[in-house]
Formats: C-alpha cells, structure tokens, sequence
C-alpha cells in the first residue's frame, strides 16, 4: 500500500472513530428545567424555591431532611452544577439522593444512594463527605446524623479527598454525578471524590439538605452516559488500521477537556 493510500485511510479511520465519539460518547451537556422536579420532605421544615430560569433552586429552613428530585431516571445520566451554602450561621449537611424515589424519605423499606457533606464535628456526625446506602427511609434520627446501620443508614465510602474536609460557607463548589446499574462516580471541583461499583435500583436524582439553611443548587445540566464500549477484540489483522488512525485521534481527543465518560 502507497503511503498517500496510508495517510487516506488513516485519515478516514480518525474521522469514523471522531465521528462515533462525538455521537456516542460526548453527549452534550443539557440545561435542566427543575420546575418539574419535585419537593418532599417533614411538614414545615423544607422549602425549596425555584430560581429564575428554572436551572436552580435555593432551600432556605434549617430542618428535617427534604430532597428536592428529578422527573427523569437517573441510570445513564451524569448530572452537573454548583452548590453553594450561602451563609456562615450553621455547619450541617447538604448533598444528594441518586436512585431515589418518591415517597422514599419515610418509606419503611427504601433503596437509594445518599452523598452527604458535612462542614464540622457534632457529636456522633462526623465532618466531611460520605456516600451511603439507605434501606429505611431518612428521618430526624442517627441514620441520617450519624449514618448509623441500625437505622438503615449504612456508610459504603468517604470522599477521596473531602472525607474528613468540610464546606466552606459561602463558597461555590461544582459537582457531577455519573450513575449506572452497577456504578456512580462523584467529582467535586473536578477531583473525583467516589468511583463505586455495586448493583443499584433506578430511580431520581435529587438535592438533599439536613439541618442547614440557605442552599443553593445552579447552573445544573444533565449528560447522556456513553454505552458500555464493545467487549470484542479487534482482529490481528485489524491493528495495522487501528495504528494507522489512533496517532490522528490522538491529537485531536487531548484537545479534548473536561469530558467524562463512565461505563456500566
């Protein structure tokens, strides 16, 4: 094969494979309209109100737990945004709820994932970020305080870097959480904090607050996950071509920033 036949089919190469990653795995980033999210919580301890544009919501009473969550699954979706606690006078939880579902909060028998961070040491709380299983609903109790098995709240990880580190007040931190059936991935401020592997139910993603005031989630946007690659391996006589293309996509894929990509 002449060596301008080899630059054409390296270049043809490059260009399919671009082209399934820009269809399949870089999915853009969605703006979310939360008003069709939905509040729960204990009566008279939440009150999550929508901002304008509809892409963040401020949760202003210190209470019970409350989540305000999504109207779509969470499987296959890597949700985006800031968090900022927007005042200096409390040092309890904000967070999340992924595979959430409605009802869940005082459910006897529950299934979802709880990404909690708390700014400093209470008694039994511990500060910092932790990821949590949780069977029994979340209550004003030591499941949610102190994430206590007994009352269903059971600790899987602390954050790579935050799990002793709590927040900071009035600072604006980023986060993305990507979720499967068998994984969830949490950066904060581009470090990722948790990469676990399990067997999760579906359901909601959802923004959590216990005992602290004055939360604010924006700029939130949502990704389509990328498929699980194929598990087939290329053919022997297939890596002349694959070589020939990937030095191409190469230079062009590390232009590539701030994409994320987690597979089931």
């Amino acid at each position: 094969m002449s060596f301008s036949m080899k630059v054409a089919l390296a270049g043809a190469l490059a260009s399919s494979l671009i082209g399934l990653g820009t269809t399949a795995g870089f999915a853009a980033e969605v703006p979310v309209d939360l008003s069709g999210w939905t509040a729960q919580g204990y009566p008279g301890n939440f009150n999550w109100v929508l901002q304008p544009g509809n892409n963040a919501v401020r949760q202003t009473v210190n209470g019970s737990p409350t989540v305000f969550f999504s109207d779509y699954s969470a499987f296959g979706n890597q949700l985006s945004g800031t968090i900022q606690v927007a005042t200096s006078g409390d040092d309890d939880f904000v967070g999340f709820v992924v595979g959430f579902n409605s009802g869940d909060l005082t459910a006897a028998t529950t299934d979802f994932l709880l990404i909690d961070w708390k700014q400093g040491n209470q008694g039994t709380a511990k500060r910092g970020l932790a990821l949590s299983h949780v069977t029994e609903g979340l209550g004003d109790n030591d499941g949610a305080w102190a994430h206590n098995p007994a009352w269903g709240v059971d600790e899987l990880a602390r954050g790579a870097t935050l799990g002793d580190t709590g927040w900071a007040d009035n600072v604006v931190y980023s986060f993305d959480i990507a979720y499967t059936s068998s994984n969830i991935k949490v950066w904060v401020n581009d470090v990722l904090q948790f990469d676990v592997n399990g067997s999760f139910s579906d359901g909601r993603f959802g923004f959590y607050n216990y005992s602290q005031a004055s939360v604010l989630y924006a700029g939130i946007t949502n990704e389509t996950l990328p498929p699980p690659p194929p598990g087939a391996v290329p053919e022997p006589a297939s890596w002349a071509m694959m070589i020939l293309g990937l030095g191409a996509v190469g230079t062009i894929m590390r232009r590539q920033q701030h994409v994320r990509i987690a597979f089931a």
